[in-house]
């Protein structure tokens, strides 16, 4: 299995450090976001949809600043708003929770989308749309992993293991869509400016 530690390490070194070099909204959001590592974005999004009590899909000021401060975030009123405001283009007063995670993804461009979505059907073995420990059995062996070979691990666990690394740190639930699998490699996008050098490591990554 493709080992991902160094280009963590590299993106959260990265994006830390430019933080307080911005003063867009929401590129200070996504830094901060990316400098908890490449599941950051999507931890915050499974944050924020876990307090839509009402169900709304949807987020008032009061909800994202709260938010924001769950994730360790906190930030003075006036800057919270700011960012609210960027968000908020429609200017309802609330955001939508695909409209928000969608415009704190960093860019990229159709060749790297097309790249992620080939790796993501490989993984997909049943074509549902959701990878699981079950689409791993047909894609990975996994009795070489180091703490298969040992006993330490039976196969099940390595497998979670892996899944672990597209899945929010805070909230991991062992499945992973498209627009997570896509919201953790647009972090791992933001640290590698080639685009070739990124063909290159999802090929490499996945057998591609």
């Amino acid at each position: 299995m493709a080992d991902f530690s160094r280009q963590e390490k590299e993106l959260k070194q990265k994006s830390a450090a430019a933080v307080d070099k911005t003063t867009d909204p929401i590129e200070k959001l996504r830094l901060k976001c990316l400098s908890r590592g490449a599941s950051g974005i999507k931890g915050l999004g499974r944050t924020f949809r876990n307090m839509d009590d009402d169900g709304s899909k949807s987020l008032d000021f009061d909800e994202f600043k709260k938010g924001l401060h769950d994730c360790g975030m906190s930030l003075p009123d006036a800057e919270a708003k700011a960012m609210f405001n960027t968000f908020d283009t429609d200017r309802s007063g609330t955001l939508s929770f695909d409209e928000f995670l969608k415009a704190l993804r960093p860019p990229m461009g159709t060749s790297r989308i097309a790249m992620i979505d080939k790796a993501f059907a490989k993984l997909d073995k049943t074509g549902d749309g959701i990878i699981t420990t079950e689409d791993l059995k047909g894609v990975y062996n996994v009795r070489k992993h180091p703490k298969v070979a040992n006993g330490k691990w039976t196969e099940e666990q390595a497998f979670a293991d892996f899944l672990k690394t597209f899945d929010s740190p805070d909230d991991p639930d062992g499945k992973i869509t498209r627009e997570e699998f896509i919201n953790y490699y647009c972090g791992v996008s933001a640290s590698i400016d080639n685009n070739a050098y990124f063909d290159l490591m999802m090929r490499q990554a996945w057998k591609l």
